[in-house]
């Protein structure tokens, strides 16, 4: 509620009412709308790209006729197309490089009853590439090594 205050000063009693009383107004809520519609479009921004920000590495998988899905949730290991030049795969979605992937892989199957990891490996890599990935899962303790393909598209 606005107040009327009475100026500081006096003119022989008498007073100008326009000029010498102040109204002075107090906030006493402040006024939210705005805030929680910009709250409401921020989270609308991100809902819509927080989909778009999580994304693997892009592997062209081999082809396979007949492949059987796996029975548990086995460990991923993808080994991208840039290997021969990084020497850097991926456990899942840690990466990783291929001097540690034997201690990593220990820890990573400490949790596990099944020591299996499929690898998917992109198909431009060389079989000497695959073959230094499957000798250090070896020593780690994998018991058995997948190959993860995708499945032929019908003509």
């Amino acid at each position: 509620m606005p107040k009327v205050q009475p100026a500081g000063g006096t003119n022989g009693g008498r007073q100008r009412r326009g000029r010498s009383a102040r109204v002075a107004t107090s906030l006493a809520e402040i006024n939210v709308v705005p805030l929680v519609d910009v709250m409401l479009v921020l989270l609308i921004i991100f809902m819509v790209t927080a989909p778009m920000m999580t994304q693997g590495l892009a592997v062209n998988l081999p082809q396979a006729r007949r492949a059987a899905a796996p029975l548990t949730r086995p460990i991923y290991l993808t080994i991208p197309k840039d290997f021969p030049k990084t020497r850097v795969v991926q456990i899942n979605d840690d990466p990783v490089r291929v001097d540690i992937l034997q201690e990593r892989m220990r820890q990573a199957l400490l949790n596990q009853s099944e020591k299996n990891v499929f690898v998917r490996a992109d198909a431009s890599i060389t079989i000497q590439d695959f073959m230094t990935v499957t000798d250090k899962l070896k020593e780690a303790g994998v018991e058995h090594v997948g190959m993860a393909t995708r499945p032929v598209n019908p003509r």
